[in-house]
Parts: structure tokens; C-alpha cells; sequence
């Protein structure tokens, strides 16, 4: 199969989570023999941190200007068997027509985003990834969040077929590796500062840091303003490409997660670096949304809080008991949350579109 996606960035993994999942999609669909030719506008603060300059059995094309790609975007999609654009595509509004107007093969429309997208929509906000006549017109349409969003995307966007492809892991690149000294946490937290998850953010770690003076809380990730609530034993560690996301998380004896408001709000939106840290085997403490359970079991393969002093509570727990909770969402993860897991579901959505019959998923 050949697969043509206009998306946000697979080249660079700074201060967004499309970079990654996609690398460990393209990894997996090679794996299996497709191949992936990905579309993505060379913006400057992404080549300033350019972490991945090509895609193992396909190829990535950086352009400056729609114009400049829409040469190669038509040759492309003459010969692809299915045709994607992503939510926060610069270009998306165009590509959106391109793939309707001349793609050949399945015509695919993929939300990685789908809970903001719903909340800019209800607020009257523009969406520059979607136009006026919303997802009406594409085969499939896929979403990163299960749930009712799917409802949503079919009632408020139009969307006639579609279908929840969640995060994953690539267990090749997130693996248990040598604890480095430097990332070295009783808690961590890795995540792009957003200010709607700040207020979680203080009270499952900043107030915990407070109560644990002894205890050693850090932060990776990146936009951290200057004004955060730091004190003297969070330490914090400026962004990290993918390739050091597994020392960070092997160096935490516990990490926490927490969802952006609208992710949460509308529930069922795995985020990657949940499923990340349990191939790491490390335990993971989680703020709490509607269908977690779905992914792992609370109390059994992760803790989960909605106060500092359930945060504090386990932080406290003896390290027996959460080197068994890291072990049962490392197996979890393993078996359900792979790349290759989720190439093969992306598969089988696609030979599902191909279908004449509408379907309801």
C-alpha cells in the first residue's frame, strides 16, 4: 500500500505530539511492506529543531509553500492507494481539497486532535485544518479520541465513516534502558507546557514538591514560562527529542500524566507518553478521565489522583508495589498499545472504506 499524508511535522518533536506517533506508524507500515510519503511545510522553528530527516521505506517532503508542493502532491496521489490529511496541517484547507478533488485511492481525514478541534468549533473559532463543508466528502475519518467525540465529528462536522486510531508505543524505541543520573525523579513529568493543564499540574506535583522536601520531582518538556511555580527540589530539563525519552522515564521512580481540559472533558484520549513510560517500565500516576479503564486497569497497571494528597500518597508507596504496577502496564502495552498494533488497525479502517456500504463504527 501506498500512503500520501499532509500532517503537521513527522521531522521535529519539538512542542507537539504528532512527530512521534507518526515516526512509530511509518516504522511499523514498513515493517509490513507499505509505504509512506509524507507532506510537511518546513517552518522555521521546526527545522531549528529537527530531530528525524527521513522515513525508513518511504520519503518526506519539505516545502516551503503550497504552491511550491502542489507539483509533487499530484504526482503523489496519482499512484496512492489512500490519501490523509491531519488536524494542524498548515496547509490543511488545501490539501483537504486536493485529496477530495483528485485523490484515486481512500480518502482520509485524521484528527489527532479531535477534543480541541470540537471545543474551537463549539466557540466559534476558526479551524484552519478544516473548511466550511467540514469532513463531508472523505471515506474515512479517524480520531486519536474514541468516545462520543465520535458522535461529535459525524453530527457537528459531517464526518460519514469513522473510527478512533489511538496513541501507541514503538517498543523499539521505548524500552527499559540505564537510569542516567541526571533525570533521576521520585516523580517526573514530561509534557509541553499548556496552560490548561497547569492547575493539575500544580496539584499532583508542584504542591507535592512542597510536602516532600526530601523527595526529588523533574520536568522535561518545553514554552515553560518564567513566572512557573518552581521550587528547590523540582528540577527541570529543557526539551528532549524522543531518543531521550526512555532514560528519562527508566530514571523516574513514578510519572505522571496529565491531560489537556478538553481532552479530558471529552474523555477517551490515551495520551502517548502514557503508553511511552510503561513500555520504560515505569509505573504511572494519571489525572482521571472517562475510559482510562479502557486502556489500563487503575490500581492494577496505574494509580490514578485527583488530589495532591492522593499524588503524595503514591509517591509514598514502597517500591515493590510499583515495580508490580509497572510490570502489568508494560505487559498491557505490549500486547494492545504497539506501532505495530495500531499500523495494523490503520489497515484494516482503509480496506473497510474501500467498501461501497456506509458503516457505522
Amino acid at each position: 500500500m501506498r500512503l500520501v499524508v499532509f500532517g503537521l511535522t513527522i521531522s521535529s518533536s519539538w512542542g507537539n505530539g504528532h512527530a512521534t506517533l507518526w515516526r512509530g506508524l511509518c516504522a511499523a507500515l514498513a515493517r509490513a511492506g507499505h509505504r509512506v510519503t509524507f507532506f510537511e511545510r518546513d517552518q522555521d522553528w521546526y527545522a531549528e529543531t529537527r530531530d528525524c530527516h527521513d522515513i525508513p521505506g518511504g520519503a518526506l517532503v519539505l516545502y516551503r509553500d503550497w504552491a511550491e508542493a502542489l507539483p509533487q502532491a499530484r504526482a503523489a496521489l496519482e499512484g496512492a492507494d489512500a490519501a490523509m490529511v491531519t488536524s494542524y496541517c498548515p496547509d490543511g484547507i488545501a490539501a483537504n481539497d486536493l485529496v477530495l478533488e483528485e485523490g484515486r485511492g481512500v480518502r482520509v481525514f485524521y484528527d489527532l486532535d479531535t477534543p480541541v478541534t470540537l471545543a474551537r468549533l463549539e466557540a466559534g473559532e476558526p479551524l484552519g485544518y478544516i473548511g466550511p463543508h467540514g469532513l463531508r466528502g472523505f471515506d474515512l475519518v479517524l480520531s486519536y479520541t474514541g468516545g462520543r467525540a465520535l458522535d461529535a465529528l459525524r453530527t457537528r462536522l459531517g464526518a460519514e465513516r469513522v473510527a478512533p486510531l489511538y496513541g501507541h508505543v514503538d517498543p523499539a524505541v521505548h524500552r527499559p534502558v540505564p537510569p542516567q543520573p541526571q533525570y533521576r525523579a521520585d516523580l517526573s513529568y514530561l509534557g509541553t507546557y499548556a496552560a490548561d493543564r497547569q492547575r493539575a499540574l500544580e496539584i499532583l506535583l508542584v504542591e507535592p514538591a512542597r510536602r516532600l522536601p526530601r523527595r526529588r520531582f523533574v520536568i522535561g518538556g518545553a514554552q515553560y514560562p518564567a513566572d512557573f511555580p518552581w521550587t528547590e527540589n523540582i528540577w527541570f530539563v529543557r526539551h528532549l527529542p524522543p531518543p531521550e525519552h526512555p532514560a528519562f522515564f527508566s530514571a523516574s521512580r513514578l510519572t505522571l500524566n496529565v491531560t489537556r481540559a478538553a481532552m479530558a472533558a471529552m474523555g477517551w484520549c490515551p495520551s502517548g507518553r502514557l503508553f511511552e513510560a510503561a513500555a520504560c517500565g515505569t509505573p504511572i500516576l494519571s489525572d482521571r478521565w472517562e475510559g482510562l479503564d479502557a486502556f489500563f486497569t487503575p490500581g492494577r497497571e496505574i494509580l490514578v489522583a485527583g488530589t495532591t494528597e492522593e499524588a503524595v500518597a503514591a509517591i509514598e508507596r514502597d517500591n515493590a508495589d510499583l515495580d508490580r504496577i509497572a510490570a502489568a502496564a508494560r505487559e498491557r502495552v505490549l500486547a494492545e498499545h504497539t506501532a505495530d498494533r495500531r499500523a495494523a488497525d490503520l489497515l484494516a479502517h482503509l480496506e473497510q472504506a474501500r467498501r461501497p456500504a456506509r458503516a457505522v463504527l
